[in-house]
């Protein structure tokens, strides 16, 4: 182990000031085949969430509060998964795979700020979509650009606190050994658990920002889209309902996808025999979701389809 010694309560003790990641799979051979695959998933990530904002910025088509919230949540996908994939690849080659202390709180805090923030701008979508459809004719008027740059200033300071206060309470606490953490990156029930003083504050404050700014976003999505059905089952013609639906749906399947494979992470029951499948449904919403999301949102978009028409026409030469 790598351990410094300090002095604490009158009797040495020592604190881990290094970290060992386990990694996806602790066998070598599988992590130099799966190495691969996940770097082309993550050059796509950057590829194609980089495509889709640049898209939308210079599509003046495309410039509406839904494509100007859609562009927000590329490039927090771009940064979530910035903040593991990289650190996750390189470990691929490593045999012992260590990371620093403050690397390790450094991480987290940045992966938990832009998970917080999704929560929030998913939350927003939700109520942009739920304005379009109950209240089309003031649609403009309420969701104008200085509120929603205001909402999305809103999503990223609150993820950002929520996560410092996470980051503080998940790693002020004493941790002299074992140092090793089941895991591919430093998430904080792992590091939790690695504590040798009573964590239980700490885990009440981690558990209840996760509580208040994680399950608050959902049940406000859910409410959201309560008042949208009942709203399109209004509508008299079916021709509308359909299109009423259709703009929801992009944001329906992220939203299932995030918050599904999220909450089944975080909120099972944990034992020894789930710490794999931890691992896997952690791939799934920390590094498939965000290059799964602009897929999502351009496949069944005839504007953003018709964006890319443009844009490829402006790219030929005469």
């Amino acid at each position: 182990f790598s351990l410094n010694r300090t002095l604490n309560m009158g009797r040495n003790e020592t604190s881990v000031t290094i970290f060992t990641l386990q990694g996806i799979s602790d066998q070598p051979e599988m992590q130099v085949i799966i190495f691969v695959p996940f770097l082309g998933i993550y050059i796509m990530t950057l590829t194609w969430n980089l495509g889709l904002i640049i898209l939308i910025r210079t599509d003046s088509h495309l410039h509406s509060p839904m494509y100007f919230f859609l562009s927000f949540l590329s490039f927090i996908d771009i940064c979530y998964s910035s903040s593991i994939t990289p650190r996750m690849l390189s470990d691929f080659f490593l045999v012992e795979k260590t990371i620093s202390f403050l690397a390790c709180a450094t991480q987290y805090f940045f992966m938990a700020w832009m998970g917080l923030a999704e929560c929030c701008l998913l939350a927003i979508m939700a109520y942009d979509r739920y304005v379009a459809i109950y209240s089309p004719l003031r649609y403009s008027t309420i969701m104008h650009l200085p509120i929603c740059g205001k909402l999305v200033a809103g999503a990223y300071v609150t993820g950002c606190l929520g996560s410092l206060v996470q980051t503080t309470a998940g790693f002020r606490l004493h941790f002299c050994g074992p140092k090793i953490i089941n895991h591919f990156f430093c998430d904080i029930p792992q590091i939790i658990t690695l504590s040798c003083s009573n964590p239980f504050i700490n885990q009440i404050i981690v558990f209840v920002v996760a509580l208040c700014i994680g399950l608050f976003s959902f049940l406000f999505i859910i409410m959201s889209y309560v008042y949208i059905t009942v709203t399109i089952l209004k509508m008299p013609s079916a021709k509308g309902k359909s299109k009423a639906f259709n703009t929801c749906a992009s944001h329906l399947t992220a939203v299932t996808l995030f918050f599904g494979t999220a909450l089944s992470v975080y909120l099972r029951p944990s034992s020894a025999h789930s710490k794999h499948l931890d691992k896997v449904l952690s791939v799934f919403y920390a590094i498939i979701i965000p290059v799964l999301n602009p897929l999502i949102y351009s496949l069944r978009n005839k504007e953003i389809k018709d964006a890319l028409k443009r844009l490829m026409k402006r790219g030929k030469f005469p």
